[in-house]
């Protein structure tokens, strides 16, 4: 029959302070920014610090702290000088401090206005902003459309086919669901479309427009002087034979096309040196921006690292609203009092973020003080444990240190996991990284003759020789990653 029955167990949960410290962890520089906008906007206890100077930290000065507890006061805010407060935006600041001996390309914030206060500049405005970018696929097109004199008919049919371009260059759609998703009276139809498009495919590149490979080559080839050598046999072997040129058939090539064989060699270097993707050589216009979250920077033959002052939003307690509170006789239960414990945690835990980031970043600079000196090339394998080791944290933790966060050097700017590489054998019973392998794929395929390339089991000889242990399939990995084409496509007539 049933019965009740109290049991006792313990587990082991997260407190809501520990879930938020976490939480931030793992965000991104972007994203941890939006995550202190959105509280800005929404806890009537943070504000805004819009002292004039860049501070480096989080300031704030919260009344009415536990007087065992460390005020955010002195856990945000940068060391000030004696008898300056901290809220008067004086003193030494990270942004300011060893100016003098950081390298001309860190010597600005990354993401800050404040470098373009350095440039003399009367107006404010940004140099990079004086230089012209490339203009895009659509741009360039569109600028070649206005020197036509079309209708407004032709015209709007030409700049929409113009947009429904992939960046390739490519029209992926076909005509028939163009013309079906146009809103033009009469209705558009097929041909008029084709005619348009026809116009387009002349507006710039040849090859721009294609519907596929076969009808991009093809409009390379017909771009040809008549009296190109092997033009003619090229054109076939675009529209017909682009499988059989891929697998190298050449006896069954030259038997279908009926041509002689130095006839079909000079069509199909002709073939290959043609671009498959046109759209490519244009300009792109990218929404993808990578803010780094630590500097490393050389200070007299030492790697010094520093928070980036731009990815910290300045934000701290509002004083005077904290201080009514404490005059109130608001209950430690009520919304206000949830919300300025809410706002403190996250200032607290914005700081922990960003110790343990810079923790994370000293310890992997320790480790990789070869990189910073030879480049790739020198890079240890290395693994999450070893930074957990050291630092007396959790893999666990680290891991989220490192996703999505970003290391500027003078060799450029580095995802964390970059300095992580895989462990590799070597004959003498050693190891190396695969970022070290990766590198002396590079050179060796940069070194070799492009007449007779290197193939995936050679280079794993010449590794071989240099006491690195992969296998062919290995170097086929990292040729890929490296985005190298095979031996076959990398030869040149």
């Amino acid at each position: 029959m049933p019965s009740m029955e109290l049991r006792t167990r313990q587990s082991l949960a997260l407190t809501p302070r520990l879930q938020q410290s976490v939480r931030l962890l793992q965000l991104s520089a972007l994203e941890f920014q939006q995550e202190l906008r959105t509280a800005l906007d929404t806890n009537p206890f943070l504000e805004y610090d819009s002292s004039e100077t860049e501070d480096v930290a989080l300031a704030s000065a919260t009344p009415g702290e536990d007087p065992g507890a460390p005020s955010e006061a002195s856990t945000l805010a940068p060391a000030e000088p004696d008898g300056v407060p901290a809220e008067s935006g004086t003193g030494d600041t990270l942004e300011n401090a060893g100016q003098e001996d950081m390298p001309a390309e860190f010597s600005g914030d990354y993401g800050s206005r404040n470098s373009m206060r350095q440039n003399g500049d009367a107006d404010g405005s940004d140099p990079a902003e004086w230089a012209r970018s490339q203009p895009t696929l659509r741009e360039q097109l569109h600028d070649a459309l206005r020197l036509y004199r079309l209708d407004d008919r032709d015209r709007a049919m030409a700049r929409f086919i113009i947009e429904a371009l992939d960046d390739d260059g490519y029209l992926r759609q076909s005509l028939a669901e163009l013309a079906g998703s146009v809103d033009l009276e009469p209705a558009l139809t097929e041909e008029e479309l084709l005619v348009a498009l026809r116009l387009v495919q002349s507006l710039d590149r040849p090859g721009l427009g294609a519907r596929s490979l076969s009808e991009c080559l093809v409009l390379q080839i017909n771009a040809l002087p008549a009296d190109t050598p092997g033009r003619d046999v090229a054109r076939q072997i675009a529209e017909h034979h682009l499988e059989r040129l891929a697998r190298r058939e050449q006896a069954e090539l030259q038997k279908q096309i009926g041509c002689s064989a130095e006839e079909l060699r000079v069509a199909c270097a002709r073939v290959r040196k043609l671009d498959p993707k046109p759209g490519n050589c244009y300009g792109r216009a990218e929404d993808n921006y990578v803010v780094p979250d630590v500097i490393v920077r050389q200070v007299r033959n030492k790697w010094v690292v520093s928070i980036n002052p731009a990815v910290q939003p300045r934000a701290r307690i509002h004083r005077m609203y904290a201080q009514l509170f404490a005059q109130s006789a608001g209950g430690s239960r009520s919304p206000l009092a949830q919300q300025l414990q809410e706002a403190r945690w996250l200032i607290r835990n914005s700081q922990q973020r960003f110790d343990t980031i810079q923790r994370v970043a000293e310890s992997i600079v320790a480790h990789q003080k070869a990189f910073f000196q030879y480049g790739e090339i020198a890079l240890k394998p290395m693994v999450l444990r070893d930074v957990a080791d050291e630092l007396g944290l959790h893999e666990s933790t680290i891991s989220r240190a490192t996703g999505n966060k970003y290391m500027a050097t003078p060799r450029g700017i580095f995802e964390f996991k970059h300095f992580f590489p895989r462990e590799l054998g070597t004959e003498s019973g050693g190891t190396c990284s695969a970022a070290a392998v990766r590198a002396l794929l590079k050179e060796m395929i940069a070194a070799e003759n492009t007449r007779d390339p290197l193939s995936d089991v050679t280079l794993a000889k010449m590794l071989a020789d240099q006491g690195v242990l992969v296998a062919r399939r290995t170097v086929a990995k990292y040729r890929h990653l490296m985005k190298v084409p095979p031996a076959e496509l990398r030869r040149q007539f």
